[in-house]
């Protein structure tokens, strides 16, 4: 495997993510609190009539996010509408979207903590009165126009809820966070995507599977689909626990779902800082990746399995760490 595989696009789903994305709420595996408010928020507003209130989904990358988003207008019975935070630079993309939109239809925007600040701000009326204000022409010339819109639901989604400014989180009137999967989870989802793709997998092997997936989704749909491709090259019209541990080896992912990356990641502040305390912009340059991605990408599952610790001096490798890696502290 690439050493930044798992950071390229990691939003955008390929075309096996679009086949096994669940369509409905009872589909979706795990996740059980964050669903059983959500249905009754669904509910709620389908037996009104009206738009559901703003939604924030946040928590890691490959939860989730995009498929509740999509569930969520499907639950509704309304149109899907996506963008990025990233691909929105001027105001009148935003309001060509707005403006589009029909009533209680869902409007996602994805790494919602990265729009401009103009653009922020015109969302905020577009958020809470359903009107759209925006400046028409330049100097002394230029005028204030204010549209109607009609009532959506604006669903944000975000790895970074500290980026998030105060005035944008508060008027969100649904605040969801998704946590990474048990294992038990993670082989149901397995299963489920393995019977999608045609390729039955056994118990054993969708165990380790989902042991290997760091807790999330997306990395065991993807590890799946990877299996798939050893299957096909040994001849085999199913996936075997001795297939999974072929593919594992041969992406040096070990059992806990660890890769070159984490492992290049906690020794070098072995290495090269004592196990600790290491700033993230020195551990950003030893990585050669962004100090987003560190902290987005890598850092969340490490810490979950306590692995590395932050503290106010800097990261720092954990007892349970150097045992993983085979050294001693």
């Amino acid at each position: 495997m690439m050493k930044n595989e798992r950071f390229l696009n990691p939003e955008i789903p390929d075309e096996m993510a679009a086949t096994i994305r669940p369509k409905k709420l009872a589909d979706f595996v795990g996740q059980e609190s964050l669903k059983q408010n959500l249905s009754v928020f669904i509910t709620g507003a389908r037996s009104r009539g009206e738009a559901m209130d703003h939604v924030l989904l946040y928590g890691p990358p490959g939860l989730g996010k995009t498929t509740l988003a999509h569930i969520i207008a499907n639950e509704l019975g309304t149109n899907f509408r996506a963008t990025a935070a990233p691909m929105l630079t001027k105001q009148g993309d935003l309001a060509a979207i707005l403006t589009s939109l029909e009533p209680n239809d869902v409007l996602f925007i994805d790494e919602i903590h990265r729009l401009p600040t103009a653009i922020e701000e015109v969302l905020y009326s577009a958020m809470e009165d359903f009107k759209l204000d925006i400046m028409l022409g330049d100097g002394p010339s230029a005028k204030s126009v204010r549209i109607d819109l009609p009532q959506f639901t604006l669903v944000g989604a975000t790895t970074r809820t500290g980026l998030l400014s105060n005035p944008l989180r508060d008027r969100f009137g649904i605040d969801l966070r998704l946590n990474f999967y048990p294992s038990d989870d993670l082989g149901k989802i397995i299963k489920r995507s393995s019977n999608i793709l045609g390729i039955p997998i056994d118990g054993q092997g969708a165990a380790n599977l989902a042991q290997s997936a760091r807790g999330t989704p997306r990395i065991a749909n993807r590890l799946l689909k990877r299996a798939r491709d050893f299957a096909a090259a040994l001849g085999k019209t199913d996936i075997t626990d001795d297939t999974i541990k072929t593919t594992l080896f041969q992406l040096h992912i070990d059992a806990r779902g660890l890769d070159e990356i984490d492992r290049e990641y906690m020794n070098a502040i072995v290495k090269h800082y004592a196990g600790g305390p290491v700033g993230i912009e020195n551990l950003s340059a030893i990585l050669s990746e962004p100090a987003d991605t560190v902290e987005d990408v890598i850092e969340p599952y490490l810490m979950q399995q306590g692995f590395i610790q932050r503290t106010p001096r800097g990261r720092i490798v954990t007892e349970q760490g150097y045992k993983h890696l085979g050294l001693e502290k």
